[in-house]
């Protein structure tokens, strides 16, 4: 994959190689970690698992405890509980969104129904809690726990600005700090806590972690202006069909006069459809909108590898600086 923003080629199979015979570990251990005495939970959790995606979560803990020292068993445990959680809150999404397909499979909900969907996302987020209680990981537990609350603040947040859209550039990262970034600078905060990493440092990962999640979401909010369907597997614009305003909309409300804003506005509140779309889209492009947020990713993505500075260099350290340009070059 091509970074868009330099020559640099980026694999996210290279930028595993530190940690690549952790994560193969970590699949078993998940796997051991949600195993219930009840055949068909057993049969649903296989079928959750199977959707694995790029694995993001994990791969943050590791490799940030591979950077401070070296992994733990703690780190197990805290990339298990952050992955078992993000897993449960998708789920309920799903539920609550009414998706039929999530990672190219059919939803929980769609193929059991949201009773067994529920009840799914709650058994899981139980088994992640315990997972981290039996062992005393109580500094982990904390950090998790601070962190789904930002998560629901920020989803509650953006959906009743998305309700009344007036929403604006402030408002907008206070909501994808909460519920993005939030979880994002948990991975990484989790991996130098699991190494018993200094005060100095552990402060250093959660910048690096705010600003890599922030940025993350800019571009997937990007995506979801310029990616076709069949590489996000959602349809384009889907956030203005959901009635939510991200960045690139915001910066070119902000530069329009009242009468385009309100036009704009009014397409949005009445349910944009496939041609008020393409509208509000040269609308955006008119004041470089998409342009204005891919800037302002990068820019967050260089405020998070200057937190990294304070760190030897390493195979590890290496991966996660290349990972921070995978997140800006990524296409899905």
């Amino acid at each position: 994959m091509k970074n868009i923003f330099s020559s640099k080629t980026i694999s996210l199979d290279e930028i595993k190689i530190p940690i690549k015979s952790e994560l193969k570990d970590f699949d078993k251990f998940v796997n051991l970690s949600v195993k219930s005495e009840i055949p068909f939970v057993n049969l649903v959790t296989r079928f959750i698992l199977r959707q694995k995606g790029k694995q993001l979560r994990p791969i943050l803990v590791f490799l940030t405890a591979k950077m401070c020292k070296n992994i733990s068993p703690a780190s197990y445990r805290g990339a298990a509980l952050v992955e078992i959680l993000h897993t449960a809150t998708l789920i309920h999404d799903d539920v609550v969104d009414e998706a039929e397909m999530r990672r190219g499979f059919p939803s929980i909900n769609s193929h059991w129904k949201n009773k067994i969907a529920v009840l799914m996302g709650d058994y899981l987020l139980s088994t992640g809690l315990l997972l981290a209680l039996k062992s005393d990981d109580f500094e982990i537990l904390k950090i998790t726990s601070s962190a789904v609350r930002k998560m629901s603040e920020g989803e509650i947040l953006q959906i009743n600005k998305s309700r009344k859209l007036d929403i604006d550039e402030k408002t907008y990262f206070k909501i994808i700090s909460g519920k993005t970034a939030s979880l994002i600078s948990t991975c990484t905060e989790i991996g130098g806590v699991s190494v018993n990493c200094s005060k100095k440092e552990r402060e250093a990962l959660i910048n690096f972690g705010e600003n890599l999640g922030l940025a993350f979401q800019i571009r997937d909010d990007v995506l979801d202006y310029t990616s076709r369907t069949s590489i996000l597997g959602k349809p384009i614009a889907g956030d203005l069909k959901e009635k939510k305003i991200t960045l690139p909309l915001i910066h070119a409300l902000e530069r329009a006069d009242k009468k385009e804003r309100k036009e704009i506005i009014n397409l949005i509140a009445h349910g944009a459809s496939d041609k008020d779309v393409m509208q509000i889209y040269m609308f955006i492009e008119k004041y470089k909108g998409i342009a204005y947020a891919e800037a302002k990713a990068k820019e967050l993505i260089e405020l998070a590898k200057k937190s990294l500075i304070i760190f030897k260099n390493s195979p590890a350290k290496t991966s996660l600086l290349n990972l921070s340009d995978f997140i800006l070059s990524r296409t899905k």
